[in-house]
Order: structure tokens, then C-alpha cells, then sequence
């Protein structure tokens, strides 16, 4: 072999290791590496369906009022909410397992078709600072102490009665119910990255570690 043909060869390889080392550092990183699958969040077997728009990942929080952990965590979320990454779309589901699960999300979703979830953090606050439970064995005793939270709050008893009893409340009621079997929620507050991976604050070690890992895997679902 010539010295010109040795020294191309070499130059051939060395241009080539550097190719190759580009490229490894060019590639980004896997957002989940820093996570451990079945330890930190579950992949569902079953990925479910989302609500949310094309080029959107969606961030579910299924919760219960009446749960002193989704007390705890709310603030933290509307907090991540303010940061959130644009592409990721945040929703909430009450939980549907029995008597007062049902008729805390009746008043979510009557809140909802009011156009008055501001008053979300206030129904927690209501329940957790005030010891008032917004719920009874009593369906009609229950829709009473529903009424009075809303009338304190600037809602008309008319437009509460419209909402509590419209279909659209109905259909949401019937989703969330569908949806809590679906998924199988065995424990609230539980966060559901695009129908796709599920964890929660024990799984992740404390909240600041949830929603870091749920931003996490929303970019990982981002990427596909």
C-alpha cells in the first residue's frame, strides 16, 4: 500500500468515526431513560382512546373531592398547568365508585357546564377546610347541599337545576363511569398520559417527581 493510499484510508476512517460520533451525540436522549417501567409508571397492555385534538398528548388526572392526597396534589398541579409544555392538554375525570364519588362529579361536571370551574379549588377547600362532605346517602340531600354551594357562589337555583339535570351532564357522568372501569383506577389521584402509561405520586416518589415524569413521558408519546 502506497503512503497516499495508507493516508487516504486513514483520513476515510477518522471521517467516518466522526460521522458516526455525531450523530450519536445529535440524537436525543430518551426522555423516559431516568425511569423505570413497572416501578414508576405502568404501560397499559390496552392504550385507550383520548379526547383530546390531533398533535395533542393528554394528561388525565382522575381524583375524588373527598380525597386528602387530590386535596394535597391540586395545588401543584395548577401550578404545572401554568407551565405545562403547549402540545400537552390537561384533563379531569372524577372518579366513579360508589354513592359520593357519583355525586362529587355530578357537582364537577354541573361546574362544568356552568362554565364555573373556577370553583374547583373552592369545593375542595369546602370539603377539606370546612368539613362540609357535599354528600349524603341522600341523593335529594345531597343535590341541597349542592344548590347551597352554588347559590353561595353567584349561581342561580335555575341555572343550577338546568345544568344538574342536562344531558351533558348525564354523558359526562356515563364516560366517567366508563372510563373509571376501563382503566381499572384502583386509587386516586392517578395520572394517565395519553391513554397510554398511568403513575401517581407513590410510584414517581413525591409530586415534583410526578409531573416531572409525566412531562417526561408526554414528550416520549410527542416523539411518535
Amino acid at each position: 500500500m502506497t503512503r497516499a493510499i495508507r493516508i487516504s484510508a486513514v483520513l476515510f476512517v477518522a471521517a467516518t468515526w466522526g460521522l458516526t460520533a455525531c450523530a450519536r451525540a445529535a440524537a436525543p436522549a430518551d426522555p423516559l431513560a431516568k425511569w423505570q417501567a413497572g416501578t414508576n409508571y405502568i404501560q397499559l397492555p390496552a392504550p385507550q382512546a383520548t379526547s383530546v385534538p390531533a398533535g395533542k398528548v393528554e394528561v388525565l388526572e382522575v381524583f375524588w373531592y373527598g380525597c386528602g392526597h387530590c386535596y394535597a396534589l391540586d395545588p401543584v398541579l395548577e401550578e404545572w398547568k401554568k407551565k405545562k409544555p403547549a402540545y400537552v392538554e390537561f384533563v379531569r375525570m372524577p372518579v366513579m365508585w360508589g354513592a359520593p364519588h357519583q355525586q362529587h362529579a355530578k357537582l364537577y361536571y354541573t361546574l362544568m357546564a356552568l362554565n364555573r370551574l373556577d370553583l374547583h379549588t373552592k369545593v375542595f377547600d369546602t370539603i377539606h377546610k370546612e368539613h362540609n362532605m357535599l354528600a349524603s346517602p341522600s341523593e335529594t340531600d345531597a343535590r341541597a347541599m349542592h344548590l347551597a354551594f352554588c347559590k353561595a357562589n353567584g349561581i342561580s337555583e335555575q341555572d343550577f337545576n338546568t345544568a344538574y339535570d342536562s344531558m351533558v351532564v348525564a354523558t359526562n357522568l356515563q364516560r366517567a363511569q366508563e372510563a373509571t372501569m376501563r382503566y381499572s383506577v384502583a386509587g386516586v389521584p392517578l395520572l394517565i398520559v395519553n391513554g397510554k402509561y398511568t403513575t401517581d405520586v407513590s410510584s414517581a416518589g413525591d409530586p415534583p417527581k410526578l409531573l416531572s415524569l409525566v412531562n417526561d413521558l408526554a414528550a416520549s408519546e410527542k416523539k411518535r
